[in-house]
């Protein structure tokens, strides 16, 4: 670990930021694989406070100043609307970041690294995965909440970060090039995840044709909802903030609905070879919607009919595009084994099928649900 604390000059990079604090230290926190982050103790008029600086990879989010534009418009009127509301902790319920001494939400270094900075939320923890049925409730609650604070954001559309990111029509057709293609002649072997695939294409179409058509608005969303991206009060284990807003951009509420069903409901490991450990589990669903619909009172009737297609649509987006990977040979996703990508793929194919066959139950208990 002292390899990569000494990997870069932290006090030197922390004097570039608008802290009104002296550097004391700074050593690596938290699990992330895409950006570095450091928590940084410093000292102001005498007193420890602590912020969160991180590296910005810039391989993967590559225009750097549209990505901080991003999120220092949604952490700005998430805070203003909180204190508007009357929360006195608006500061732990919502990311604030810390200005560069230029003004600016970043700072670029000499080597031409991508900086930024973050007040640190003390006091909360994070979950790799869904541990009791609370934790789904809160996670989707703090979802919940933080569309509800950014469905007024003004200022126009956000920018698009990754483009593409959640257009399942996209990840359809390169999933169809990659079977003609069949570069690693796999083909032959995943016909029967290849069939199932081929036969929910117009599933594939239905959430891009309805906001299209306007049926179903555009919305502020986070595209990476998972437990994991929710900081959890250590105490009462309240989901206090939602952190990781680079997929921030504009998006389908049902997109960020329904990644939650398909990373929290799975009774099994995203890779388990077994797919008859596989199914939706509903007390886990519920839990999902009875947060995110207790807080996200602005969805409309349209955005609440199709929410169980959202945990659809989205389990089966992420399955094609595993299945399309095995069939490019591996180049995206890491593996540590062979054939994990497919049985990730199997995994999530099998998930599709049971939140299917739970459909009219699971879309009965919406309704159900009061906002």
């Amino acid at each position: 670990m002292s390899s990569i604390v000494h990997k870069h000059d932290l006090a030197t990079i922390f004097r570039h930021f608008d802290t009104r604090a002296d550097y004391v230290s700074g050593a690596p926190f938290g699990t992330g694989h895409i950006n570095d982050t450091y928590r940084i103790v410093a000292s102001q008029g005498g007193h420890k406070v602590l912020f969160t600086l991180q590296h910005v990879n810039t391989r993967i989010f590559k225009d750097g100043p549209a990505l901080m534009s991003n999120i220092t418009r949604i952490s700005r009127h998430a805070v203003a609307r909180l204190r508007a509301e009357g929360a006195t902790d608006a500061s732990r319920r919502a990311l604030q970041v810390v200005p560069a001494i230029d003004g600016k939400p970043y700072h670029v270094d000499g080597a031409g690294m991508f900086w930024r900075m973050y007040v640190f939320v003390d006091g909360v923890r994070t979950y790799g995965k869904v541990e009791q049925v609370r934790h789904a409730f809160e996670a989707a609650r703090a979802f919940g909440l933080f569309q509800r604070l950014l469905a007024d954001l003004p200022g126009g559309r956000l920018n698009e970060t990754i483009v593409n990111f959640h257009h399942t029509r996209s990840r359809f057709d390169t999933f169809q090039q990659a079977v003609r293609q069949d570069v690693c002649q796999r083909a032959a072997q995943v016909r029967r995840e290849i069939d199932f695939v081929l036969a929910r294409e117009k599933v594939c179409d239905t959430l891009v044709r309805l906001m299209a058509s306007g049926e179903i608005p555009e919305r502020v969303t986070h595209n990476d909802t998972k437990v994991n991206n929710v900081l959890m009060d250590i105490e009462s284990d309240e989901g206090m903030c939602v952190i990781d807003l680079d997929t921030c951009m504009p998006g389908c509420a049902l997109y960020d609905f329904g990644d939650m069903v398909r990373s929290a409901t799975n009774s099994a490991t995203e890779d388990e070879p077994d797919t008859s450990k596989v199914h939706c589990q509903r007390e886990i669903f519920e839990a999902l919607a009875r947060g995110y619909l207790g807080a996200a009172d602005f969805l409309t009737p349209a955005e609440r009919a199709n929410l169980v297609l959202g945990g659809r649509l989205m389990t089966l987006e992420c399955g094609i595009r595993f299945l399309t990977d095995y069939l490019q040979g591996d180049t995206y996703f890491k593996i540590h084994r062979e054939g994990q990508n497919l049985d990730r793929c199997r995994t999530q194919l099998a998930l599709v099928k049971s939140i299917e066959d739970q459909a009219d139950a699971l879309q009965k208990f919406v309704d159900s649900v009061k906002a």
